[in-house]
């Protein structure tokens, strides 16, 4: 399994427009952020999870010409806007998209000129496939959704072998906790120190990692205010790390 995290920002990514901080004018590119979204090679598959508005630079920057399958999380703007930007990867071939009932009509009703019955040329060629919180299989793979709640909306993260990718959670249902056990791997979100009303905060994030145990955990979904990438290390737990753009983990399975 390769695991690359194509971006590790929060909505606004990192720098924020207009913001001189400290963080948004490093010089370490580890500081600088595109929307969160995680690419995972298995079985000689590639999954996306999250599709943002950075989507196509994304792209380009890790050269990533062929996609099997993309699953989403939730219907926000920062996991969904570069959903457009698929049209190349289904010139020869439909695009399988992933996504719960909600979640779907939300796409279906921002982009209805993709799914409409007689669709103009050139439009993307997507074809979205309904899930629950049953495990499915997604080009080949088998998928185990994990429920999260992003403030009071209902979300899912998603456990493909022994890595999974918890984004936007503040809470984390008691009975999810048994799905998550055995992970090498963890991608979870830790917003910035300090309480958020629908994202958990670094410390709430450290916290679940400690109930979870995974071999190692990468933090992700971060703004601004996370701090300094080079800083922040320094105090993590040894198997506690900031996910940074362009990382690629290989777990040992």
């Amino acid at each position: 399994m390769e695991i690359t995290f194509l971006g590790t920002g929060t909505s606004t990514g990192v720098p924020e427009i207009g913001c001189q901080c400290e963080v948004c004018t490093s010089k370490d590119p580890r500081d600088w952020r595109l929307r969160t979204s995680v690419l995972v090679e298995t079985e000689g598959k590639r999954i996306l999870l999250d599709c943002g508005p950075d989507f196509r630079w994304q792209m380009i920057q890790n050269k990533i010409y062929h996609l099997d399958a993309v699953l989403i999380s939730h219907e926000h703007y920062d996991h969904v806007g570069g959903l457009d930007d698929l049209r190349p990867f289904g010139r020869y071939r439909v695009v399988d998209i992933f996504a719960e009932d909600n979640v779907a009509e939300a796409i279906e009703t921002r982009i209805p000129y993709v799914f409409r019955e007689q669709k103009y040329p050139g439009v993307p060629n997507l074809e979205i496939h309904r899930i629950t919180e049953e495990p499915f299989v997604a080009a080949g793979v088998m998928v185990n959704p994990i429920r999260v709640m992003h403030g009071r909306l209902p979300i899912l993260g998603y456990r493909i072998g022994n890595m999974a990718y918890l984004t936007d959670l503040k809470d984390l249902p008691e009975r999810e906790y048994a799905k998550l056990e055995g992970l090498d791997v963890l991608a979870i979100t830790a917003l910035r120190p300090g309480e958020h009303p629908t994202h958990e905060s670094l410390e709430e994030a450290l916290e679940k990692i400690a109930r979870i145990r995974p071999k190692e955990a990468y933090l992700i979904h971060m703004s601004h205010r996370i701090g300094l990438q080079a800083q922040v290390e320094k105090g993590l737990p040894p198997h506690v790390h900031l996910a940074y753009d362009g990382l690629v983990v290989r777990p040992t399975l």
